[in-house]
């Protein structure tokens, strides 16, 4: 394996987190022996360009530095490749480094565990799911939490968090379920009336909710959550169960497993790792042992 490394850097990440977290990440990856560039794009589709070309060129892992969103953006390079993927985890969400059990907001540990993978040979096969031509590490969303999403993205203010709070109220007063045809490995098909639809390749989404908590990234399976036809005061019961997981239990709430599932639903959007997909339907399938990323070791 070469001894050059490639950091896959968003400076905009957190804030700009993702800018000052490369450094100490190639500190870390430079101390323990490597060469270190940085692959750095003037939008998301030139640097994707970037990130494809250094992983033809041979390099020794890509390193994507950043938040979900980069490292979603990683994934469509590397996904399918002999090069392993290393995730320094500084943005909003970070779920997927979450999932492998990575520092986050931690650059200099994160670039210590990748340098330590690479010399020790602890680089970990895991699962990806593959919809609508594009990979995705943690979670497929339809539904409610979609809905918040697209009229976020509308607004033009305010910013951050607070943008998506107050789509969050909006969509609470338009509340409805809606009604899903959603068909599984065996084919049959299952008309629902549903409040919202998570597949899951990993347990969590939206920095930390673990909508899909029993969700394994090695067993070659999707965890399904589905949110069944419940009022609005049930589901402002349930969804910040999703948090810790233990919305599982509520009555409403339903899972299933498998390794392909296609949804359809008038009106919804579907959103993978937080980026658009564009309208349902959509069909994934859970790609065993898609992507080599870079882990703890025991």
């Amino acid at each position: 394996m070469t001894s050059e490394i490639s950091l896959f850097v968003n400076p905009t990440a957190g804030r700009g987190r993702g800018a000052r977290a490369a450094q100490p990440a190639a500190r870390a990856l430079r101390d323990a022996g490597y060469s270190v560039r940085t692959v750095l794009g003037a939008d998301a589709g030139d640097a994707l360009r970037r990130a494809r070309e250094a992983v033809a060129a041979g390099t020794g892992a890509l390193i994507a530095v950043g938040g979900d969103g980069l490292v979603s953006l990683a994934l469509q390079a590397v996904a399918g490749t002999d090069t392993p993927l290393g995730v320094v985890a500084v943005g909003t969400g970070n779920d997927f480094g979450r999932a492998l059990g990575l520092p986050v907001r931690d650059p200099a540990a994160a670039g210590r565990i990748a340098a330590d993978a690479l010399k020790h040979d602890g680089i970990r096969d895991v699962d990806l799911g593959r919809v609508a031509g594009r990979w995705f590490g943690t979670v497929l969303a339809s539904g409610f939490d979609s809905r918040v999403n697209d009229r976020g993205n509308r607004m033009r203010w305010p910013s951050g968090r607070a943008k998506y709070d107050l789509a969050m109220i909006a969509e609470l007063a338009a509340f409805r379920p809606a009604p899903y045809r959603m068909t599984l490995d065996d084919g049959t098909e299952r008309e629902i009336e549903a409040t919202l639809v998570a597949v899951g390749n990993g347990p969590s989404y939206g920095g930390g909710m673990r909508i899909c908590a029993g969700a394994a990234m090695d067993d070659g399976l999707f965890d399904v959550t589905v949110v069944g036809d419940c009022s609005r005061a049930t589901l402002l019961k349930v969804f910040p169960r999703a948090y810790r997981g233990t919305h599982l239990s509520h009555p409403k709430v339903t899972v299933h497993r498998t390794s392909k599932i296609t949804l359809a639903a008038p009106g919804l959007t579907g959103y993978a790792d937080g980026e658009p997909l564009g309208p349902l339907p959509l069909t994934a399938r859970c790609v065993p042992g898609a992507v080599r990323v870079l882990t703890p070791g025991p």
